[in-house]
Formats: structure tokens, C-alpha cells, sequence
């Protein structure tokens, strides 16, 4: 099979998305498909270490607001045509609503193949964090039917998960939606050095660490976690919180972190890369610690999991799918006292958080990307077939 990907966003990036298209890409490729991406160029990019004659960069400009994202130029897409138009593609995968989809779409149309998307990002709970001056229920209202329009402008939808699935068919989407997270490739499972990694960072072999890894963006959450951690600073003085990765809430999360006196007991670490220094870290990690009500999966926490760290987390939206039958999470209220004092619990129990840790790595081993990735092929061949019925002409339209 022959897959057209497009996205507004890819490595060197570094989010979910990027993340996700990685892993399906890799796995699909190693089935034997051929998979060309469509990505922007990064004005600090460097060469990827899977960009091949088939990941196309497209020159592209900053987006307001954002300095981590680019804006691909739809014209150099366009005039990608003749090129692609040779590869007799079957199938267009759009991952992103912005550039990507309406080229994607018109791709498709100019290819004659059928189009599905990826519903990464749930917008509803995102807008507002970046367009504050507006009415939360006006951007919700707008989140809604910008996602309905897109949604149901192309043949098939991929949701990571159940909640995110409910809530498109709740929204007026029409399509079908097929359910498909990002799986855990093999490289995830290899286990990191904990202790190579608190030697390298000054931090004691013995002290009690909280870890957050992901974008350091204010729809995740962290804020709760700083207000919590100071909870938990109460009962265990020595305990450290490291703040994993990148993002526009990184100054605002500093500032908030010294004006609740934690500052010093709180690491903000930078991106890591993802099969050395990730895994060490998550290794490090005594509890792996998470809030976001946005996630459509969470696929950070499935990585903790394969590492042996046990989650807590509190479970919204797509982490549900995750943590709901997990033996290595414990499910926290909301509370910031109440998440503190589960927290503070385990880090005393060193039995209880030792059972977790044995069961986690088997709650990380039943999302393989492999099959993930034969899952995804059998959405592409639904859409195929379908596509393929709605061309046939009908007798009546014949005669």
C-alpha cells in the first residue's frame, strides 16, 4: 500500500503528535508499505534521524503566539502535484487540522483517493489557553463546529481513544470513526539507568522524585502540580519535582513555582532524547505524576509504565483508556490535597509502590505499535473499499 501522510508538525518538534506519526510511520514501513510524509521545515532543524527521500520538508514561517510551530506554505504543496501524482498513492492521512488539512483535502481530490484524518488535539479544552481574550463558551462553540466541519469533510476518522471517539459523535460528526491509539514501540520497553541519571542531574540516590514529562504547555495541567507538590512538601520536606521538556508555559510555571516557595525543590529540565535520556529519566522517577484534563491519550504515561514507574494521575478524557483497568496507576481526585496525600502515601509505602512498579510494565505491554500499526492498514482498506463502492456507478445511473 502506498500512504500520502500530511502534518502541520514533526520532529524536530517534539509533542504527541510528532510522536504518534513517528511510531506509525516506522511500523508501518517495516510491514512493508511505503509511506510519504509531508512536514514543515524548522528554521533550527538539523537532519532527522528518519528524514529519507520520502519525508518531504515544506518550506514554511512562524505562527503568532507560538514560536515552537511553523506554518507550511500551501503553495509549494500544491506545486508538489506532477511528483506526487506519480506514485499512484491509495490513500491521503492527514494528522493536523490547520495547513495540513485543506492541502491534505486537496490532495486527495487531485489523486482521486480517499482521505482520512487523525483527531489528535481536543480543542475544546485547548483554545482558550491561547486566545484568552476571548469567552471560554465562545471558543467552545467554535472549537465544535470548526472540528465538525473538518471532521466531516473527509471519509474516515482516527480517534486515540473512547472518550475522544464519544465526544465527536456527541459534537454532530457523521463519519466513521475507528478507534486507534499510539502504541509503545520496542525501544520503549528497553529499560533506563535511574541511577545514571539522578548522578548526572545531583540528585541523591535516596530522595524521594515526582516526574512530569511532556510539552510544558498551560492546557497540561502543570500549575496543579505545582500546587500540589507543595502539599506534598509538607509531609516529605526532601521530596524533588522534576519538570520535564519544553514550552510557552515554562516561564509563567518558574514564576509560579517561587511565588509558592517550591522553587527550590523543583528541576525544570529541557527536552531529553527520547531513546537515552527519556528513559533514564522516567527510570529516576520514583511516581510518575499527572493532571491534564485535555489528553486525548497519553501516551507519556503508557512510557512511564514501560520504565516501571508506577502513574498517579487523575483520569479525564483519553487517559481513561489507559489507566482504567492499569495495576501499576492509582487514580487521584482533583483535589489538590486529596492527589497530595495519595502521593505522599505511596511515597512512604515502599511496598505498595513496589507492587505497582511490578505490574506497570505489563499494563505498557498491551499497546504494541505493531499492532497498532496492522490495525491502522485495516482502517485504510475500509476506506478504500468504501471509497471504491461510492465510484461505482449504479444501473440506474448507468443506463
Amino acid at each position: 500500500m502506498r500512504i500520502l501522510m500530511i502534518s502541520d508538525v514533526y520532529f524536530p518538534r517534539v509533542n504527541g503528535v510528532s510522536t504518534s506519526i513517528r511510531t506509525a510511520r516506522r511500523e508501518l514501513l517495516a510491514l512493508g508499505h511505503r509511506v510519504t510524509l509531508v512536514v514543515p521545515t524548522y528554521s533550527h532543524a538539523g537532519i532527522d534521524d528518519d528524514d529519507d527521500d520520502d519525508l518531504i520538508r515544506v518550506p514554511s514561517r512562524g505562527v503568532p503566539r507560538d514560536p515552537e510551530d511553523r506554518m507550511m506554505r500551501r503553495g509549494y504543496i500544491h506545486r508538489l502535484l506532477p511528483e506526487l501524482l506519480a506514485n499512484r498513492y491509495d490513500i491521503v492521512h492527514i494528522h493536523t487540522p490547520f495547513v495540513a488539512h485543506y492541502a491534505g483535502l486537496t490532495l486527495a481530490r487531485h489523486l482521486n483517493v480517499p482521505v482520512i484524518e487523525s483527531y489528535h488535539t481536543f480543542f475544546e479544552e485547548y483554545l482558550y489557553h491561547y486566545v484568552p481574550l476571548l469567552p471560554r463558551s465562545a471558543l467552545k462553540l467554535f472549537a465544535r463546529r470548526f472540528t465538525v466541519s473538518q471532521c466531516n469533510s473527509v471519509d474516515r476518522i482516527i480517534s486515540p481513544s473512547r472518550a475522544m471517539q464519544a465526544a465527536l459523535v456527541n459534537y454532530g460528526v457523521r463519519k466513521p470513526i475507528d478507534i486507534l491509539p499510539t502504541g509503545l514501540e520496542p525501544s520503549q520497553f528497553q529499560i533506563g539507568n535511574g541511577a545514571r541519571f539522578r548522578l548526572e542531574h545531583g540528585i541523591p540516590l535516596d530522595q524521594p522524585v515526582l516526574l512530569y514529562v511532556g510539552r510544558v504547555a498551560f492546557e497540561k495541567n502543570i500549575e496543579f502540580l505545582l500546587r500540589v507538590f507543595k502539599e506534598v512538601l509538607a509531609c516529605i520536606p526532601n521530596a524533588l519535582l522534576l519538570i520535564v521538556g519544553e514550552g510557552p508555559a515554562l516561564g509563567s510555571l518558574q514564576k509560579l513555582a517561587e511565588e509558592l516557595r517550591v522553587n527550590n525543590s523543583v528541576k525544570f529540565i529541557g527536552y531529553l532524547d527520547r531513546d537515552t535520556e527519556l528513559l533514564d529519566c522516567y527510570r529516576a522517577g520514583d511516581l510518575f505524576v499527572f493532571a491534564s484534563r485535555t489528553e486525548t491519550q497519553g501516551l507519556v504515561l503508557l512510557e512511564s509504565l514501560a520504565q516501571g514507574t508506577p502513574v498517579v494521575s487523575i483520569m479525564h478524557m483519553g487517559t481513561r483508556d489507559v489507566l482504567e483497568h492499569a495495576r501499576g496507576a492509582c487514580i487521584a481526585n482533583d483535589n489538590p490535597q486529596v492527589f497530595a496525600n495519595t502521593i505522599a502515601t505511596l511515597l512512604r509505602d515502599k511496598v505498595a509502590r513496589n507492587r505497582l512498579a511490578m505490574f506497570a510494565p505489563l499494563d505498557a505491554s498491551k499497546w504494541s505499535s505493531r499492532e497498532m500499526a496492522e490495525r491502522l492498514t485495516n482502517c485504510y482498506s475500509a476506506a478504500i473499499q468504501s471509497k471504491s463502492i461510492c465510484s461505482v456507478p449504479s444501473p440506474r445511473a448507468s443506463a
